[in-house]
């Protein structure tokens, strides 16, 4: 595995600017996640690395080596994509085992036996190994799809959204199983998603993109608490932070024209007048909706909390961000 750095890379197609004076360092061992909605430029930078696309400007080096000029053969890279993109008419051993024939890398038959066999049972798909492609699920396909990227011991592993097809139970246990196989392979990975609970669950770190620009880039954590912008800090949390005008509160600072409140951010039982909407039981938690002199706010409260639809009580700021008019963080 190797490190991976991207210098001042930009890249447009016509007039629309997809990636925008990039500068990235994906260490090496390291699991980075870019994070932001369609048309953040997050599947641009896969392919600049990967090199089905030509940046306008900047440089792109593997391991310490400029591969800008370089073909996809040549980077040494494997990726994985959205859709399976297998090969139907093949078994599935042999769907697993076509990138180590190629003519590049020359493995001997014995090892790719050998590596087929290790990477489906890693998978939890050795039971398949000589079905047609076509006789599987979906999550099956997509397991084999992934797991010709592992046979191969690349630079880097792209992976574009591979998860985003599937159910919601088959992607928790996807998203577990590929930390795992990370973490045992010491693999460097870059892996860009829309979804903000893939992000902060197997990210060592996260880059948000916004627009083609690399906006804010650390731990999940470091993202979660201090967003530079109003922009960040929508891309994480569930429900979704709270913004309201600033002066709803008081005592914000000078310059503030928004606050952000996280949902466990929020104390009841002081500060402003604030009406119960309505009231989500979730298991472990409950949501309250409320109004707060017009502005709808979402905050927790215990599961077993007796309030409801209609009651009154106060409200005030726990651990607020502040936010200039132009979205900027007010330290």
């Amino acid at each position: 595995m190797a490190e991976v750095r991207l210098g001042n890379v930009s890249k447009s197609f016509g007039s629309t600017p997809a990636v925008v004076d990039m500068d990235l360092t994906i260490a090496h061992g390291e699991f980075l996640v870019l994070l932001g909605p369609t048309g953040a430029g997050k599947t641009t930078t896969l392919r600049l690395i990967a090199g089905l696309e030509a940046p306008d400007q900047g440089d792109i080096e593997i391991d310490g080596r400029s591969v800008t000029r370089e073909t996809p053969a040549q980077r040494d890279v494997a990726m994985v994509f959205q859709q399976y993109s297998l090969y139907p008419h093949l078994s599935v051993r042999d769907n697993l085992a076509f990138p180590l024939r190629s003519p590049i890398l020359r493995t001997p038959e014995a090892e790719i036996r050998r590596k087929v066999q290790q990477v489906a049972e890693t998978l939890q798909i050795a039971h398949k190994l000589d079905n047609k492609a076509t006789a599987l699920s979906g999550g099956e396909m997509q397991r084999v799809s992934i797991g010709r990227a592992l046979v191969r011991d690349p630079a880097i592993y792209l992976m574009d959204e591979p998860l985003s097809s599937l159910d919601a139970k088959l992607r928790a246990d996807l998203r577990v199983e590929l930390k795992r196989i990370q973490a045992e392979l010491g693999a460097t990975l870059l892996y860009v998603t829309h979804d903000q609970t893939e992000a902060m669950t197997m990210a060592t770190r996260i880059g948000v993109l916004d627009e083609g620009r690399l906006v804010q880039i650390g731990t999940p954590r470091e993202i979660y608490e201090n967003p530079v912008s109003l922009y960040v800090a929508g891309r994480l949390g569930q429900p979704r932070i709270n913004v309201l005008p600033a002066g709803v509160f008081p005592a914000a600072p000078k310059g503030a024209d928004r606050i952000a409140l996280r949902p466990e951010h929020i104390r009841i039982g002081a500060g402003q007048p604030a009406q119960v909407v309505r009231v989500e039981h979730l298991g472990d938690q409950t949501r309250l909706h409320l109004s707060l002199q017009g502005h709808a706010l979402i905050t927790l409260a215990d599961p077993h909390t007796a309030l409801a639809a209609g009651d009154a009580l106060s409200v005030e700021p726990a651990n607020a961000l502040y936010f200039d008019a132009t979205g900027a963080r007010i330290p």
